[in-house]
């Protein structure tokens, strides 16, 4: 019996690592959850960055309007106009690549927390089954202690009766 308690004993304990492995595990997830809504806020800035290019889209047109009204006279404000267009699409450049690499890293990060949360389901469902067993596995030392003692009080008894019966002979 004291075997099967410290065999239950340390199958308690493993359990109790089990959970704990599980509980730093969840605390990762949620560490890596908050990554992804830093990531989510960023692109938001990064949606606001793009109506400030439309903004200057528009400005632009407008620029345009003005330098074909004073084409000839202004040759100067057509190399502006051609420096400004540059900027725009080397911003306009920056911007898409960096937005694709957000996404990217966005849709990483939401794969590994998916594969996490399948493995944390796994743990959980065996340490549910573990469970289950050891229950099983106590209520049966339970009956065949309760068989030991009746047999054992069986035994005493037919023991008083031999007594009894070398007694009287």
């Amino acid at each position: 019996m004291e075997a099967d308690v410290s065999e239950m004993r340390n199958e308690l304990q493993s359990r109790d690592g089990l959970c704990r492995r599980i509980q730093l595990e969840c605390q990762k997830l949620y560490t890596e959850l908050l990554k992804i809504k830093e990531y989510k806020d960023t692109q938001e800035i990064e949606i606001k960055h793009q109506s400030s290019h439309v903004q200057l889209t528009e400005q632009l047109e407008n620029k345009n309007t003005e330098l074909l009204l004073f084409a000839e006279s202004q040759e100067h404000q057509e190399e502006e106009l051609n420096k400004i267009r540059n900027h725009v699409y080397r911003e306009e450049q920056s911007h898409c690549s960096e937005q694709e690499r957000m996404k990217t890293e966005i849709s990483d990060l939401t794969e590994e927390l998916h594969q996490k949360e399948i493995t944390i389901a796994t743990i959980m469902e065996k340490a549910s089954l573990l469970e289950r067993q050891l229950i099983m596995e106590l209520e049966t030392k339970h009956k065949l202690l309760t068989k030991q003692q009746l047999l054992e009080f069986r035994y005493q008894v037919i023991k008083s009766e031999n007594t009894h019966l070398k007694e009287m002979v």
